[in-house]
């Protein structure tokens, strides 16, 4: 694949900017911060225990030092910290409608980003493949959020393969404390994440975001073609003329589908397909709407 030069990546920079800005301005950064705000508590204070407090908040060690009973007062923790995790992958390039996945993955990430921005909240990156391929730890900022959009849209990745797992568990090494974090990728893996998963959504308030293609889920019936595994980088010689061929290919697509949803839900994360051909504003707007 071509580089792009300095002047292309400013240009698409900007462009993304002005867009995600917008839209995170207007439509998401309310939306976003209802949904996840009041998720993380802190410890304030203590006081005397007035009539009407919640028992459950009653401090013990305190309540025996003083022999009367005292209460923990907690706080909304107002800052938040966003993490992005991006599948930059080699299946990150596919695309058959105006934008490649990579591209809506880029919009989608820069969007977050500026939403959390306009609370004040921290940003971090972390881009994977089958390796950890960059991580930019949580700052806030605007000039910090076009960085990460710049490392988006021109990062080049060392590998083309997937390791889903591997990724979840540099999140949890990484972020000791609880994030919202948004892990985006298309999914299309087929390595086993459930208990790494189970660990960083035990600690993090995780959504998956699946970006996909409509032509990914079925094979066009057009004869024998030489097909590229983006991943594995092998040509294959497939008979798409086959039915059998085209309805072995659509279980497997299908499997790991429910197989990604299934995982997530179990683990007690949140889940949002989005075509790359339709909006995925309102997409993500009715996930933080039913989350609110």
């Amino acid at each position: 694949m071509r580089k792009m030069d300095t002047k292309e990546i400013l240009q698409k920079v900007r462009k993304i900017e002005i867009k995600s800005r917008r839209l995170s301005d207007h439509v998401f950064s309310g939306e976003y911060h209802t949904s996840f705000k009041g998720r993380g508590m802190t410890f304030s204070e203590v006081r005397q225990y007035q009539f009407g407090d919640d028992v459950r908040s009653i401090d013990w060690n305190v309540t025996a030092r003083y022999r009367e009973p005292y209460i923990k007062v907690f706080e909304e923790e107002r800052e938040l910290t966003m993490m992005l995790m991006v599948d930059v992958s080699g299946s990150a390039l596919f695309g058959t409608s105006k934008q490649f996945k990579n591209e809506i993955v880029a919009e989608i990430a820069a969007t977050m980003a500026f939403s959390a921005t306009v609370n004040n909240d921290k940003i971090g990156l972390i881009l994977f493949s089958d390796q950890i391929e960059l991580f930019i730890p949580p700052k806030k900022g605007k000039s910090h959020v076009l960085r990460i959009i710049r490392e988006l849209v021109e990062f080049t990745p060392k590998s083309t393969k997937t390791n889903l797992s591997q990724a979840l568990q540099f999140l949890s090494r990484v972020m000791k404390k609880k994030a919202i974090v948004f892990l985006i990728s298309d999914f299309m893996t087929n390595d086993d994440y459930d208990k790494t998963l189970k660990i960083a959504a035990r600690k993090h308030d995780l959504t998956a975001i699946r970006v996909y293609d409509p032509r990914e889920e079925k094979l066009p019936n057009i004869g024998i073609v030489n097909v590229l595994d983006a991943e594995s980088r092998e040509i294959m010689l497939v008979d798409t003329s086959s039915k059998k061929v085209r309805m072995e290919y659509e279980k497997d697509y299908h499997e790991k589908v429910k197989t990604f949803q299934e995982t997530f839900t179990r683990n007690g994360a949140g889940t949002v397909s989005t075509r790359v051909d339709q909006s995925y504003v309102t997409t993500l707007l009715a996930y933080f709407k039913s989350r609110g």
